[in-house]
């Protein structure tokens, strides 16, 4: 099928901000398929692994291709419990390298509340700096406004919040229809 019947799906603004011992995930509800928004409520923040309460994944990129990732992330996990940083890097190796994995077109913010990854398709681990992932459409935008909102003293979901709604004002592909998961790493 021609790349030009089928434009390109936009859509989410994926956001982490570590602060005060806990980790906020924030993810708008945009959806859009070329010019036009398809769906303004879509969640892309999800609490997974045991009971759904351990760990906090966003996503950006194809729903379909997100889940996938989020399916084989709870195997890893499963399979590591309480190495959140191997059953990372094992996603990352199998994303790399199996032929159909491969081709997924998604990106992952995954946190347990004290460890804090970005997992891309080229086998990236990444380890943000300044306590502070974004990915999808209008990650730039929320990470730019969160470096600049890190300054104050302000918690991270305020922080997570006000930095979505100046992406929401600059990026036509993220909207401030928010969903916002809090979690802290118990010991």
């Amino acid at each position: 099928m021609a790349d030009d019947k089928f434009p390109g799906w936009h859509g989410t603004t994926i956001l982490a901000v570590r602060r005060g011992g806990q980790v906020v995930v924030a993810g708008d509800g945009q959806v859009s398929l070329g010019q036009t928004v398809i769906k303004g409520t879509a969640r892309k923040v999800r609490r997974v692994g045991p009971a759904g309460r351990e760990i906090v994944v966003g996503f950006a990129g194809s729903t379909a291709d997100a889940f996938t990732l989020l399916e084989r992330l709870e195997k890893k996990l499963e399979s590591t419990p309480g190495q959140l940083a191997r059953a990372c890097v094992e996603l990352a190796k199998d994303w790399r390298t199996d032929k159909y994995l491969r081709n997924l077109e998604a990106m992952l913010i995954v946190t347990d509340g004290a460890e804090l990854f970005v997992l891309t398709g080229a086998g990236d681990v990444l380890e943000p700096e300044h306590d502070i992932a974004a990915i999808g459409s209008g990650g730039n935008f929320a990470a730019a406004a969160a470096r600049g909102l890190m300054e104050t003293d302000w918690d991270g979901e305020t922080i997570a919040r006000k930095a979505m709604e100046i992406a929401a004002s600059i990026c036509v592909y993220t909207n401030g229809n928010l969903t916002v998961e809090t979690i802290r790493k118990e010991p």
